[in-house]
């Protein structure tokens, strides 16, 4: 949520700036702006409600604004309603400090009460503007450096941060500060640059560094100096990224969405390889000890959302295949229901950006309960990444659809791949069974690329169905779990009323929905549930549900019953959530297209949550 970017170097910033903004859009937002310094002592803040277009007419696309040391923003509302008044950057009464800022400050209301007894005025009803106000009273009060107010400030401050500030005394340069919200900084040909997202300065530069939590930097035009929280200068290694340029721009699709539909294989494969070496899994990098493995009497899967989901269907998997009780976890209510956990426990924490930041707490509450921690994460250095015992890269490159995709299916194959991992070395799972998994994991890509060309039946059926106001998808078992991610994305970017239930439970009350042409997605993969999930099918129908079913090719029996139906190549029933979810989602984007809505942007929803 929210968006930073920041500029110190030779080149105007303004452009810069937003070029950096518009590539953090998909954080969602609803507020834009951006403070630039001209080398002297004079800034010039400019915002926009709305869209980040709005912004770049009123700087004739930066072109402006004048200066060479600058920061940007896109605010999603927390504290005060959307507005020019409330949108980022705030300034010091004076415009001594100029800053940014994503996180929520929880104290706010307490620190603004004594900056007005001590004469500061506020223009917007923001907890950021108090964090800039305080800065100054802490810059002028000590008359120290900016690192001193900086800390001064931070100690007296409850709640996350991720700060981006300028100074008056200071022109060309740019003071960060972070607390459990993300931010990375880069360097490239004597300028620097920083962002709360690798996209923003991927264009610009692939080295960079990750700030971490409780410390500040300096940023000078191609220097950083990184600070601890008592303001003493600490080394960092710089991190090359892998991803390119062009991986995060289009490519011809129309859609970033459908673009990362179509990268599936791709991730999928890069994900499976990265963990199979000589035909045979290999766990080793996870610094898991085969003992350990063996030690683990329970499994706790943390995640949010989709990851949430891609536990759900980890849950099946891990249980059939190791034999280990596995509980999913929604990282929002983890810590509130004070976990019973134990030092022989597991702790996977599943978040595609690696900054989410439920997950994070729980992670840091598995720690602290001294519970060995493993983390599955798509971003190289997030926080996640760092602080978990163990981490599993899931190799799908940068995501910038809100509505996930192939991060979803590759965490899909991560956990596929420790499922039957643990369950070879619990003995379970022999060599034999184990080669023919593999051999159908390797399968995926090629059979996701069948069901592609299936899209343009699926863009016909979902047509019918655009003006829908309830949708109903239905599974048992892994299909259960299949169905919530189904519902999801179909609610997230249609903006249709849509529910997963397990089917049987439909006699417990969902079946009262149910009514005439009512659109209702029946799962059937798993073959031992498939006739009670027919019986499932022939209860809605006799009630008026038009049904669409999504099996498994071979099982003809279905169109008996169902009005519209849509194959998935056979595989191990284990894995068929990586096939029958792409239909799902093609599904949910078609009919949020046929909308005219903004696929890529829906409403009120962002890419990375990252408060509470």
């Amino acid at each position: 949520m929210c968006g930073i970017v920041g500029f110190t170097g030779k080149q105007s910033a303004a452009p810069i700036l937003l070029e950096g903004l518009s590539r953090l859009e998909y954080r969602g937002y609803d507020s834009a702006g951006l403070a630039v310094r001209d080398g002297t002592k004079n800034v010039e803040v400019v915002k926009a409600k709305g869209r980040l277009k709005g912004l770049a007419q009123k700087t004739d696309q930066g072109r402006a604004i004048a200066g060479s040391c600058g920061i940007g923003h896109t605010r999603w509302a927390t504290h005060g309603e959307p507005s020019e008044e409330n949108a980022h950057p705030h300034c010091s009464d004076d415009f001594n400090v100029v800053g940014v800022h994503n996180g929520i400050i929880e104290n706010y209301q307490e620190l603004k009460d004594k900056l007005r007894k001590k004469g500061y005025t506020f223009q917007s009803s923001t907890d950021t503007e108090v964090a800039i106000k305080l800065i100054d009273y802490y810059y002028k009060k000590y008359e120290g450096t900016p690192v001193d107010a900086i800390n001064h400030s931070l100690i007296r401050i409850r709640g996350s941060y991720a700060l981006a500030i300028m100074f008056k005394d200071y022109p060309g340069e740019i003071y960060v500060a972070r607390k459990d919200s993300p931010m990375i900084l880069g360097v490239e040909n004597g300028e620097s640059y920083l962002a709360s997202d690798v996209p923003a300065i991927l264009k610009y530069t692939r080295t960079v560094y990750y700030i971490g939590n409780l410390e500040m930097a300096r940023l000078r035009p191609g220097e950083i100096t990184f600070y601890n929280l008592d303001g003493d200068e600490i080394t960092k290694e710089p991190v090359q990224i892998q991803w390119d340029a062009q991986a995060a721009e289009k490519a011809g699709f129309e859609h970033f969405m459908m673009k990362e539909i179509h990268e599936q294989p791709k991730a999928i494969a890069d994900t499976l390889h990265s963990a199979v070496k000589d035909g045979r899994i290999d766990l080793s990098n996870l610094g898991l000890s085969e003992d350990r493995v063996r030690a683990v009497t329970g499994i706790h899967i943390v995640a949010c959302g989709s990851a949430y989901h891609a536990g759900v269907a980890a849950q099946y998997v891990i249980e059939d295949l190791a034999k280990i009780p596995v509980r999913v976890e929604l990282a929002s209510e983890f810590r509130y229901r004070k976990p019973l956990l134990s030092p022989t426990d597991l702790v996977i924490l599943i978040s595609q950006s690696g900054e989410t930041a439920d997950t994070l707490a729980a992670l840091r509450e598995s720690k602290e309960l001294g519970v060995p921690t493993l983390a599955i994460v798509n971003v190289v250095g997030s926080s996640i990444a760092r602080e978990a015992d163990s981490v599993f890269y899931t190799l799908a490159g940068p995501e910038i659809a809100v509505a996930t995709t192939k991060a979803y299916s590759a965490q899909l194959i991560a956990c596929y791949l420790l499922a039957m991992g643990f369950a070879q070395i619990r003995g379970y799972l022999h060599e034999e069974e184990c080669s023919r998994m593999l051999s159908c994991l390797e399968a995926l890509p090629d059979q996701i690329l069948r069901l592609l060309d299936d899209r343009e039946r699926i863009q016909w059926f979902a047509s019918k169905f655009s003006n829908a106001k309830d949708i109903f998808f239905l599974g048992r078992g892994l299909d259960y779990a299949i169905s919530l991610e189904g519902s999801l994305k179909m609610k997230e970017i249609s903006y249709i009323h849509s529910e997963a239930y397990a089917a049987g439970e439909l006699k417990h009350g969902t079946i009262s929905l149910i009514e005439d042409g009512v659109l209702v997605v029946g799962m059937l993969t798993q073959q031992e549930l498939y006739e009670k999930m027919i019986s499932n099918m022939v209860e809605v129908k006799s009630r008026g549900a038009y049904l669409m079913g999504l099996t498994t090719c071979g099982n003809y029996s279905i169109e008996d019953t169902a009005d519209f139906t849509v194959y998935i190549p056979k595989t191990d029933p284990h894995f068929a959530a990586s096939l029958a979810v792409v239909p799902l989602q093609l599904m949910a984007y078609y009919v949020s297209l046929a909308k005219g809505l903004d696929v890529d942007k829906p409403r009120n929803l962002a890419k990375s949550v990252t408060v509470e």
